[in-house]
């Protein structure tokens, strides 16, 4: 491990170094390229620098035990340096744990209702405020791709992207089906209703990242709609793409313009093959090809949400919290920190078996 922490500050310094490089000041995207390195590096060489000194401080204080005179004083110093020294080599283990490539990239978020019909096109409503409110206590900017309503308040299906550095690593593990107990408006005779909905977290990808050819897209234009299919407007702003290879489908209506509305059906689709990609890539090397979100069955819940006990249950973890309202205004940070730390142990685990 100390030679790997070594390597590392030798990069830090050098990245420092190229600071001071004119060639480097004058180059915007060199100089965010070195930026973004900086970063990453600094935290572990921070904490590699202070285990460093605490190793140092902890030999000089076993060498005073020696000493009659300072060997009271040392021993009361060698326990808590002990104990400091296991902190920062858990803390570095964790940091050396290879990252997703994918953590820091922007998403695509899509959310669609599954079983339990308007109750759970109401539920997918809901969840796409939570998520909103969420980027908007983090200050990320979140936009809206594509959004059909279902005529009672609910939706169909919304996409939207949040453009923000890191957004993957927060929400990927929202993916999955999202179980809702609750007692519908619709509902007269007050019993609990369950219903699913599905959500597909997508890290968004760049155009350099996937060579898609021009003549696989099949691109047509189709008139806005609001709930229950009555157009907006008369001209064709609304774009389909078709993936023709894939058979994937991208749709775009939320903007005005039609190039916008292709923009962003082009972003979406993009994040779409590049999750088949990762999906492929991960089936050949485990054997197993797992989709993110599965048929939206109520068995196949990552979390449930229930609404009589106002409380959220994610099943992967274990994770509970007992405040309901406030988790679906958008204070879902504790959650998410919990998962990414699971995530975290399981790789520092993975590592340790493979080591």
């Amino acid at each position: 491990m100390i030679d790997k922490l070594q390597d590392i500050e030798r990069r830090f310094e050098g990245v420092e170094a190229d600071y001071n490089n004119p060639a480097v000041v004058s180059n915007p995207k060199e100089l965010q390229r070195l930026g973004k390195l900086r970063a990453e590096l600094e935290p572990i060489v921070e904490t590699f620098r202070l285990y460093r000194k605490a190793l140092c401080d902890k030999q000089e204080a076993e060498e005073l035990v020696e000493d009659p005179e300072m060997r009271e004083l040392a021993l009361a110093e060698l326990e808590p340096l002990k104990a400091k020294i296991a902190e920062y080599e858990e803390k570095l283990k964790v940091m050396l744990v290879p990252k997703d490539p994918l953590d820091e990239k922007p998403v695509i978020v899509e959310i669609r209702p599954a079983a339990g019909g308007d109750e759970a096109g109401l539920f997918a409503g809901e969840l796409m405020r939570m998520y909103l409110r969420y980027a908007e206590r983090k200050r990320w900017k979140a936009e809206i791709v594509d959004h059909e309503e279902n005529g009672i308040g609910g939706v169909s299906r919304v996409v939207f992207n949040i453009n923000a550095d890191g957004a993957y690593s927060q929400l990927k593990h929202e993916s999955g089906v999202h179980r809702v107990q609750r007692v519908p408006a619709t509902e007269s005779q007050g019993r609990i209703h369950t219903s699913t909905v599905t959500v597909a977290v997508l890290p968004e990808a760049e155009e350099v990242e996937l060579d898609i050819d021009p003549k696989e897209l099949e691109i047509s234009t189709f008139c806005s709609s609001s709930a229950g299919g009555q157009h907006m407007q008369k001209n064709e702003t609304a774009i389909r793409i078709i993936h023709k290879p894939s058979g994937l489908v991208s749709t775009c209506q939320d903007e005005r313009s039609q190039a916008q509305n292709k923009l962003k059906a082009m972003a979406v689709l993009r994040a779409k093959l590049l999750q088949m990609e990762q999906e492929k890539a991960d089936a050949e090397r485990s054997g197993l090809r797992k989709g993110q979100i599965g048929s939206g069955d109520r068995s196949e819940k990552i979390r449930t949400y229930n609404f009589p006990q106002s409380r959220i249950t994610d099943h992967r973890i274990g994770f509970q919290w007992n405040n309901l309202a406030t988790f679906m205004d958008g204070e879902i940070q504790p959650m998410i920190d919990a998962l990414v730390q699971y995530e975290q142990a399981k790789r520092l685990a993975e590592e340790d078996q493979a080591a």
